[in-house]
C-alpha cells in the first residue's frame, strides 16, 4: 500500500487535535485514502509539556525546518498560527515544492497574494478549509460546488465567541461582562479577547471568503468593521420588542461591478435562519443566482472540528499526489495570474435600515429637534419607542429608519450628540431585512 508522510509545525490545541483524529481514525482514514497516512515528524517550541495524545519522542524537534527539510515529507502542516515565523515557513516550504495546509486565517489575510502567488509558481497545492469556520465547509462549498454560481449574497457568524456573548446576552439577560467571563472560563475566549470581541478575527475570515467568492484580491484594512463591546442589555430588550436578534455579520453583497464588504453588529429578523444560530456555532447563508440559498452550521473552532477540517485538506492533497497532480483546482477559485483587486463599496456610501438609541433629557421639544436633524439629512423615521420617565435619569428615545445612506447618518449623528438634551453618544446597529 502507498504511504504518503506529513510534517506537522506546531502542537498546540489544533496540532493535537490532528495527531489525536489520526490515531483514533486511522483505519477509516487509510480505507477512504487508499494509502497510508504517516506523521513522520513534528515540530513544536515547546516539546516537553504533556500532551493529550502519546507521540513517540523521537518524532518531535523544536526546529520546524527539520521538518520543511526532510525529502520524504509530502505535505506541511502549519498549525502555529501568527504571521512570523509562520509566513516565512509556509513560504520555505513551498519553495521546495511542499504541499501545505493550514488554519492560519490571519496569516492568509495579510500576507495570501504573496503565499497563493508562491504556491502556483512552484506548482504546489495549498489547503486552508480550517482558516474560516471550523469544521464547516465553506471553502470547498465555495471553490467548488458553487463554481457556476454569481455569490450575489454571504452572511456569515464567523466567531464563536462573539456569537456566545450575544446569545446568553439575549437569551438569558446577561450583562456583557458578565458573559465574557465565562466565556474565558470556559475556553471560548481567550484572556484577550480583543480580536473577537472587535470583529478582527471576523475580518480576516472575511477577507479570505471575499477572495474565494469573487475571484479578488482583497485588502484587508478596506473591510469596514465593528464589534460588539457597545451593545447592552437595553439594545437587546429593544432588540426583541421590534422582532429582531442582534448578532456579529459579515456581509458581502454584489453590487454590479463592486461588492459591500462589511462586519458588524446586526439587528436581523427573529424568523431568519442565521438568527436563530447560537452559542458558540458558526453559520454562512450564501445566495447564488443559480443555487438560490445555501445555508452552513456548524462548530466554528475547537479542537476536534478544526482537526477535521485539517483532515479535508491533507486528503485531498493526498489524493492529487497520489495521482500525479497539482493545481487542479485554482487555489482561490481562479488562476493567481487572473486575480485582480476588488472594487469594495465604501462604507459611507452603503445604505440599510438604522437603529438609534438616543439618551435624552425628558423635556418638550426633544423628539422635535432629533427628528428635525434626521429629515435635514434626508433619513425617514419608521418607528418610535420612548420608555416611561425615570426620575433623575436620562430617557431613552428608540428610533428605527426607513432605508438611508451611512454617510448622511453619521453627519446628523454628529449634530445630534452635540445637542444639549441629548446626554450621552447615540447607539447605533444596522438593520438588515432585505437579506434573504
Amino acid at each position: 500500500m502507498d504511504k504518503i508522510n506529513i510534517g506537522l509545525i506546531g502542537l498546540g490545541n489544533i496540532g493535537t487535535g490532528v495527531v489525536k483524529l489520526l490515531q483514533e481514525n486511522e483505519g477509516i482514514i487509510t480505507e477512504r485514502l487508499g494509502a497510508k497516512l504517516a506523521l513522520k515528524k513534528i515540530a513544536d517550541i515547546d516539546v516537553n509539556t504533556p500532551r493529550a495524545v502519546k507521540v513517540d519522542k523521537n518524532r518531535i524537534t523544536t526546529d520546524a525546518r527539520e521538518v520543511i527539510n526532510d525529502p520524504e515529507i509530502s505535505i506541511i502542516i502549519e498549525l502555529i498560527g501568527g504571521y512570523e515565523p509562520a509566513r516565512t515557513l509556509l513560504l520555505e516550504a513551498i519553495s521546495q515544492q511542499k504541499n501545505v495546509v493550514t488554519a492560519n486565517k490571519a496569516l492568509l489575510a495579510k500576507h495570501g497574494n504573496e503565499i497563493f502567488q508562491a504556491a502556483q509558481k512552484n506548482g504546489v497545492d495549498i489547503g486552508f478549509e480550517a482558516s474560516v469556520g471550523g469544521t464547516i465547509p465553506i471553502i470547498k462549498t465555495l471553490k467548488e460546488s458553487l463554481v457556476a454560481n454569481k455569490i450575489n449574497s454571504i452572511l456569515g457568524i464567523m466567531n464563536g465567541t462573539a456569537n456566545f456573548i450575544l446569545t446568553k446576552m439575549t437569551d438569558e439577560g446577561k450583562m456583557f461582562d458578565v458573559v465574557l467571563k465565562e466565556a474565558q472560563k470556559l475556553g471560548f475566549a481567550e484572556a484577550d479577547p480583543t480580536f473577537d470581541i472587535e470583529g478582527i478575527d471576523t475580518a480576516h475570515k472575511m477577507a479570505i471568503i471575499l477572495s474565494l467568492a469573487y475571484g479578488k484580491k482583497v485588502n484587508l484594512d478596506d473591510i469596514y468593521v465593528e464589534g460588539i463591546s457597545r451593545i447592552t442589555g437595553e439594545d437587546i430588550a429593544f432588540a426583541k420588542e421590534l422582532g429582531y436578534r442582534i448578532k456579529l455579520l459579515a456581509i458581502a453583497m454584489l453590487k454590479k461591478d463592486t461588492v459591500e464588504a462589511r462586519i458588524h453588529p446586526t439587528m436581523i429578523s427573529s424568523s431568519h435562519l442565521i438568527a436563530n444560530v447560537n452559542q458558540n456555532y458558526n453559520a454562512f447563508h450564501i445566495m447564488g443566482d443559480a443555487a438560490g440559498p445555501v445555508f452552513l452550521f456548524g462548530q466554528g473552532a475547537g479542537m476536534l472540528p478544526t482537526a477535521s477540517a485539517v483532515f479535508s485538506d491533507i486528503i485531498d492533497l493526498s489524493r492529487n499526489i497520489l495521482k500525479g497532480v497539482s493545481g487542479r483546482v485554482p487555489l482561490r477559485s481562479i488562476s493567481e495570474a487572473e486575480m485582480k483587486t476588488i472594487s469594495l463599496v465604501p462604507m459611507e456610501e452603503i445604505k440599510t435600515r438604522y437603529y438609534f438609541r438616543f439618551s435624552a433629557v425628558d423635556r418638550p421639544g426633544v423628539l422635535s429637534k432629533i427628528s428635525g436633524i434626521l429629515g435635514e439629512n434626508n433619513i425617514s423615521i419608521a418607528t418610535v419607542i420612548q420608555k416611561a420617565r425615570i426620575e433623575n435619569s436620562a430617557v431613552p428615545i428608540v428610533m428605527t429608519t426607513y432605508e438611508a445612506k451611512e454617510k448622511n447618518v453619521r453627519e446628523a449623528l454628529k449634530k445630534i450628540d452635540k445637542l444639549d438634551v441629548v446626554m450621552d453618544k447615540t447607539m447605533l446597529i444596522r438593520i438588515e431585512d432585505e437579506l434573504h
